[in-house]
């Protein structure tokens, strides 16, 4: 009976606001006091603490802190004006644009949020000044942002590597198709959108002007060539490669784009803390609460009310799919991701499914948590940035989980999208 009471309060912390970290420490002190378990409390404890002692973690923060200084240091400009150069002149080129800008700067921050705050308001600003209405302005560029944690490097995937024990390096090169697939059901979405509404493009740039605009963003798009090549070569691990990108963009702001000085950069750091910080607190919180769902049989408990249900791997993942884009609705993906996946795992591998494309499937389903009301955040995020009401912004988005649901359902049906390059590159 412990359990579930304990779920009810961390839901109603939850839902009252209390930040995500300390939802789960709340549940977990009540788990012990109702449970009469205090002495085993400081065993928990050190489970938690060991839970955040975890080498690849720190590649989280310096991620972060990569997206921040691209965003403050003048690349998210230059990237936005390569796009336009190449795919402006489609119908409803401006769409595009925000989608291929997406593109490119997920693989360098590696975060939707980052994506959604940093070009978002650029994105924003352009396509209203193009004509374009602000329920689609803010739609696509909510919708692309979730690219991010897809296209390597990915906070997201990094997380999961940790939970389920796998490979960063198989899961990012997973991240590749997917993303790309993403990019491209969404151009197609746009299109159909621009067609019936008649929206305006962009002039066609000459081919002076596309080698101009690449010169410009030059050292910009080197940023995922280098993290990428380090890692795949094995010159560096993802967690070096994180300090090589937070170090590459910093000499980038300062010295190339010299958009940065000290005072802009201590705030960007401080920003960086802060939003590392609730990643940390979110992990110690789960570490412990994972714990006692682990000592109470949990995970084995849903598994067999899971595979009573599922009679096929892929009928599986379409019970999770469902599980999982409903509790996006209302749970944070962070909080989502490192709460469920350990008690799914034991079915998923039971079921024979494999864990990396599993972790595609996984994050993608929370990516398009973020876009859903009422706890969708990178709406929230696109609100505050593009000055949007949130009904509007919601109307918005709403055709373009069109093409994500579908997209969705092909990474599940169809494995090898996210597994065809890792088994070309590595064989495995």
């Amino acid at each position: 009976m412990n359990m579930p009471l304990t779920f009810l309060v961390w839901m109603s912390a939850c839902a009252l606001g209390v930040p995500v970290g300390y939802t789960f420490m709340l549940a977990s002190l009540f788990f012990f006091v109702m449970g009469g378990n205090m002495l085993v409390l400081n065993f928990a404890l050190d489970q938690m603490l060991e839970g955040i002692n975890n080498f690849i973690l720190l590649a989280v923060p310096f991620f972060v802190l990569t997206g921040n200084i691209m965003n403050g240091g003048g690349v998210t400009d230059r990237i936005f004006t390569f796009a336009k150069a190449l795919v402006g002149h489609l119908r409803g080129g401006l769409a595009h644009v925000n989608i291929f800008a997406s593109l490119v700067f997920s693989g360098m921050s590696g975060s939707a949020l980052a994506d959604a705050g940093g070009l978002g308001q650029l994105e924003i600003k352009s396509m209203r000044d193009a004509g374009y209405d602000d329920a689609f302005s803010g739609g696509i560029t909510a919708a692309s942002c979730i690219i991010g944690p897809i296209i390597p490097p990915s906070t997201s995937l990094i997380v999961y590597a940790v939970v389920a024990n796998q490979s960063v390096e198989q899961l990012f090169i997973a991240g590749f198709l997917p993303g790309v697939l993403i990019a491209v059901m969404l151009m197609i979405m746009s299109a159909i959108i621009a067609r019936r509404r008649n929206y305006p493009r962009e002039r066609k740039a000459s081919a002076g002007e596309i080698l101009l605009a690449f010169k410009r963003a030059f050292f910009a798009l080197m940023t995922p060539v280098i993290i990428l090549a380090g890692i795949f070569t094995g010159v560096f691990t993802p967690t070096e490669a994180a300090v090589v990108a937070a170090s590459y963009s910093t000499l980038l702001g300062f010295f190339v784009y010299r958009e940065l000085n000290p005072r802009k950069f201590y705030h960007i750091i401080a920003d960086s803390v802060k939003t590392a910080g609730t990643i940390a607190l979110v992990v110690l919180g789960v570490s412990i609460f994972n714990w006692i769902l682990a000592r109470e049989q949990m995970p084995q408990a849903v598994a067999a009310v899971f595979m009573g249900y599922a009679d096929s791997p892929l009928t599986l993942l379409l019970v999770i799919n469902l599980l999982l884009l409903f509790l996006g609705m209302f749970i944070d993906a962070l909080a989502s991701l490192v709460v469920l996946v350990p008690i799914l795992l034991p079915m998923v591998q039971q079921a024979g499914v494999n864990l990396v494309h599993f972790g595609l499937v996984v994050v993608f389903n929370l990516m398009i948590g973020i876009l859903t009301p009422p706890m969708g955040t990178a709406l929230f995020v696109v609100c505050r940035v593009g000055n949007i009401p949130f009904k509007t912004l919601v109307r918005g988005v709403a055709p373009f989980l069109i093409p994500l649901l579908a997209t969705l359902l092909l990474l599940t049906a169809f494995p090898e999208i996210s597994l065809f390059l890792p088994k070309l590159l590595t064989g495995r």
